[in-house]
């Protein structure tokens, strides 16, 4: 019989629900902060069961001899050492979307509350100042709320917010028009988001694309009088411009949730009066609590006496059987979309997947789910094989796959093709004897490419000199070239030129090298290669 240590405070159903599925447990909701009793007891484990409290360091896992399965209830996993744990091949999960209600509600009620001044006229009424004429607020009817990040749970904002009789816009990149047409809110670019709302929730993920996404140019496009909301990441606002922007009355009111450093106790906007302060609750109701808890008490009872995996940060769903035939193959699928995301800029519509020869005879499912994840991870960040299928379908992306037999001279053959509001992009890849991926076609070009952790990939018109021309900017730009790829649709017509770099290209280095002549985009590729 398995067997689980539940080390932070799960609710007694929760507990009752590994006995009922056979799992034996211990329920030691004390043990998660004794770092010396944790580590003593947890060779006896076959599960471990987590929220916050709990720290799952490298020693940990290191004693952790029988460990199989750490499950965290709830979404952050950054008290768990999860490359460790891949390592020693424990299976790490999470609960991702059992936040989603309670955090959205959050949400509405500080956006509510930052319109009428709540906090600030509670506290001066309970100091006996009755001061009626200085908590002038607004309504929120007819007003127009922009959210920024339109997947689980900024969709629940905005429909809460219609049911407030707002007019919701959104922006986000992956939100395609007939699921914007489907929530009933209109998608918009961001300065034009920016320049149109009344209110402005944040719903996205912090990653280098969305870090200080609300800073001080941002701030200067917004309508005067705007009040902001954020319950997502903090990071996400440049907190000293926004300091700036209240002060000048430009931003009439800001909520906040979550900050850049955590715990928040010494933040410069805490001295600002117009602004609404909570200690990160997005997910603390007692609903949302004992939500996660029963999620990741069966979630962890299928894994341990059924094999079965769902939520899973570090591993796909893959039979020991199938998995050294098949890894490969994942991460060749992962490199597509990967490469393909790095690449795209407008939203998603639709993905295509074409699997030839023996790979189509192999368990799909996992390398379509790499290759989700792969596409989607650029923008959103915090994706992994189980939540990119779910975060796609939030989106309205439509993924179609195809399974043939070999026709062309690769054994095997991924291609991948995104679709979006202007055009398709097509790439390909196979697995070679060695069992690396390669790149062997990039928007109907054929070239063969390794996969490295850096790469630069260019388009260009094909004439002759361009090469030379290239090869001597690196040279003088100072960046080493590992291999040269090149291909074109016919002479003197469109060419790619795929390069293995080491290292990666500075903001001023990519600039020079969109500058050259025949250059007609250049962008850097990262990669995480095994």
């Amino acid at each position: 019989m398995p067997k689980v240590l539940v080390s932070d405070k799960l609710s007694e159903t929760a507990v009752q629900i590994f006995r009922d599925n056979g799992v034996e447990v211990d329920f030691l909701p004390d043990v998660g902060k004794d770092k010396d009793k944790l580590l003593e007891i947890i060779g006896q484990y076959d599960g471990l069961a987590i929220r916050s409290a709990t720290k799952v360091t490298e020693k940990i896992i290191a004693a952790a001899t029988n460990l199989k399965v750490i499950g965290r209830a709830g979404i952050g996993v950054d008290n768990v050492d999860i490359p460790k744990a891949t390592a020693k091949g424990i299976i790490v999960m999470n609960t991702p979307f059992g936040n989603s209600i309670t955090t959205a509600e959050h949400a509405i009620t500080l956006l509510l509350s930052t319109a009428r001044q709540i906090p600030a006229a509670d506290a001066s009424t309970r100091a006996s100042k009755w001061e009626k004429s200085k908590f002038m607020g607004v309504e929120v009817t007819a007003k127009t709320l922009g959210i920024i990040g339109c997947g689980n749970i900024g969709a629940i904002v905005a429909d809460r917010a219609q049911g407030l009789k707002m007019k919701v816009i959104a922006f986000d990149p992956f939100l395609t028009p007939e699921r914007a047409l489907d929530l009933g809110v209109e998608k918009v670019e961001l300065d034009e988001l920016l320049g149109r709302a009344d209110f402005i929730s944040l719903h996205t993920p912090l990653t280098d694309s969305t870090r200080g996404i609300l800073g001080a140019d941002a701030f200067a496009k917004m309508k005067n009088g705007v009040r902001i909301v954020n319950c997502a990441r903090g990071g996400l606002i440049d907190e000293a411009a926004l300091k700036v922007a209240l002060e000048s009355g430009k931003v009439a009111g800001a909520a906040l949730d979550v900050y850049e450093v955590e715990p928040a106790k010494d933040n410069p906007l805490f001295e600002a009066p117009n602004v609404i302060c909570t200690p990160h609750l997005g997910a603390s109701t007692t609903e949302a609590q004992e939500n996660v808890a029963l999620q990741v008490a069966e979630q962890m009872s299928a894994y341990l006496m059924h094999g079965a995996i769902s939520n899973a940060l570090n591993f796909p769903s893959i039979s020991a059987e199938e998995a050294p035939k098949l890894m490969p193959f994942v991460k060749l699928a992962e490199n597509l979309g990967s490469f393909a995301g790095q690449l795209t800029e407008t939203a998603i519509t639709g993905v295509k997947i074409e699997f030839e020869g023996h790979v189509a005879d192999l368990n799909t499912k996992p390398m379509v789910s790499a290759l989700l994840t792969g596409v989607l991870k650029p923008l959103l960040g915090d994706v992994n094989m189980v939540s990119a299928p779910v975060l796609a379908k939030d989106r309205g992306m439509k993924v179609e796959t195809t399974n043939r037999e070999q026709q062309g001279v690769y054994e095997n053959y991924i291609r991948l093709t995104i679709v979006t509001e202007r055009q398709e992009r097509s790439v390909a890849g196979t697995v070679f004897g060695d069992g690396k991926p390669r790149l062997i076609q990039v928007k109907g070009v054929n070239m063969e490419a390794e996969v490295t952790p850096s790469m630069l990939y260019i388009t260009n018109e094909d004439k002759p000199g361009f090469v030379g021309r290239l090869g001597m900017l690196l040279g003088d730009e100072g960046i080493n070239i590992a291999n040269f790829n090149l291909g074109r649709v016919k002479e003197g017509g469109d060419a790619i030129a795929l390069i293995n770099i080491d290292g990666k290209l500075t903001d001023a280095q990519l600039a020079n090298i969109s500058a050259l002549e025949g250059v007609q985009q250049a962008k850097p590729i990262y990669f995480e290669v095994a």
